[in-house]
């Protein structure tokens, strides 16, 4: 049996997959098993920010290989990989977020942010938005996208409520003496590129903290420089500050990892034993992370990303003209870009056609395709990322 077969027969799955089985890659670029090569406008949903196999991260990981991969008690002992993290961090977070804690993975650090704010507030309910996505866990699901999607899993959660993204009225209204928290995409990633007005985040702060009701804004996918500064909060029209911040996914550019940060007032209503995990900023992937931090910051990748996404946009733009019975809209702020199409089957086989001309692409709910390249690609690079995705809808024209 070949890769897909076995996988098919011994794994699960919970998606459609596409019917290609990748082996290697380098920068923007990977191949499959028999050599087929594919322009990467996915970034593995959005985590390698530096393209795939970038010396930066696998030179961080041999040499932290060779000395120790997991702490003896993991966080119950001191590291000094994990030190040079903090220090990194500390450098970049806003200055409102003093004290950071390690996970696996950006669901986890939304449960974690989601659990610690009922613990300190005493409160139960989560204000969310619809259309928006913080994970797969328990706590995360039943605040991500809506009830229709909470409502596969969980029992109805009474406290939790969703309100329209960027609607600052509804969400004022949905805030009363219950909420612990109101958690929020800068932007929103699976929800389809949504961008707010630059004061909604500003609004949302001010509201929160003259209601005592915790802010949490979710940077996992936007955070990183993905969006042209190196967290998207930075885009309001003036400083926000959150409670508690999640970060994920460009964090270690692939390997797997995240965190979350929080303010004094938070961290002052903690206690030992509130919360904790088993890889709690393991030494290998905070060598990995400090590696790409340092990266991003020298090579001062959100400029870069600016100015490659302010391209990107004008081009979708024309891409919009060129097919309008095609695409309804485009959105786009630095390197996370959508455009928007008329159905969700018209996103299956768009995205089937840039997989058959050498370009991976994200599709995504709402009717929507995300192009999510690596932070590090070229002007060519993205030219003919879409040179590919232009004759891909071309051929889909004559049909539609």
């Amino acid at each position: 049996m070949n890769t897909i077969e076995i996988e098919d027969r011994l794994g699960i799955t919970f998606c459609n997959r596409q019917p290609i089985a990748i082996e290697r890659g380098e920068g923007c670029f990977v191949w499959d098993e028999k050599g087929n090569k594919y322009l990467d406008f996915t970034s593995g949903w959005g985590v390698t920010c530096l393209g795939h196999s970038h010396p930066v991260i696998t030179n961080a990981i041999f040499q932290q290989a060779q000395k120790i991969i997991q702490n003896p008690n993991s966080g119950f002992t001191y590291s000094p990989s994990r030190a040079k993290l903090l220090t990194s961090l500390s450098t970049v977070l806003p200055a409102s977020l003093s004290k950071v804690y390690f996970s696996n993975s950006g669901a986890e650090a939304n449960d974690a942010a989601i659990k610690l704010a009922r613990k300190i507030t005493a409160k139960t309910k989560i204000v969310s938005t619809l259309a928006s996505f913080h994970g797969r866990t328990f706590n995360t699901l039943s605040v991500s996208g809506g009830k229709d999607n909470t409502e596969q899993y969980l029992p109805l959660l009474k406290d939790n409520c969703f309100v329209p993204f960027g609607d600052m009225d509804a969400l004022a209204a949905a805030v009363d003496s219950d909420t612990a928290a109101v958690i929020l995409e800068p932007i929103q990633g699976e929800g389809g590129v949504r961008i707010p007005r630059q004061d909604y985040l500003v609004s949302v702060a001010r509201y929160c903290q003259e209601r005592g009701v915790l802010l949490i804004v979710d940077e996992i996918q936007t955070g990183f420089c993905r969006t042209g500064k190196f967290f998207a909060i930075e885009h309001s029209n003036q400083e926000v500050k959150p409670d508690i911040m999640t970060m994920g996914k460009g964090i270690a550019g692939g390997f797997p990892f995240a965190a979350f940060a929080i303010s004094e007032g938070v961290d002052s209503r903690l206690k030992k034993g509130d919360h904790g995990g088993t890889y709690c900023g393991n030494p290998l992937a905070c060598a990995v992370a400090t590696a790409v931090v340092n990266f991003l910051q020298t090579q001062d990748i959100a400029e870069k990303t600016r100015v490659s996404g302010d391209w990107m946009l004008h081009k979708l733009e024309s891409l919009q003209r060129k097919y309008p019975q095609l695409i309804g809209s485009v959105r786009a702020k630095g390197l996370l870009c959508a455009f928007e199409l008329g159905s969700d089957d018209l996103v299956a086989v768009v995205t089937q056609k840039c997989l058959d001309n050498g370009l991976l692409v994200t599709p995504t709910r709402n009717r929507v395709i995300r192009l999510i390249p690596p932070l590090t690609v070229d002007s060519t690079e993205l030219q003919q990322g879409l040179d590919i995705l232009d004759s891909s809808l071309a051929s889909v024209v004559p049909s539609h």
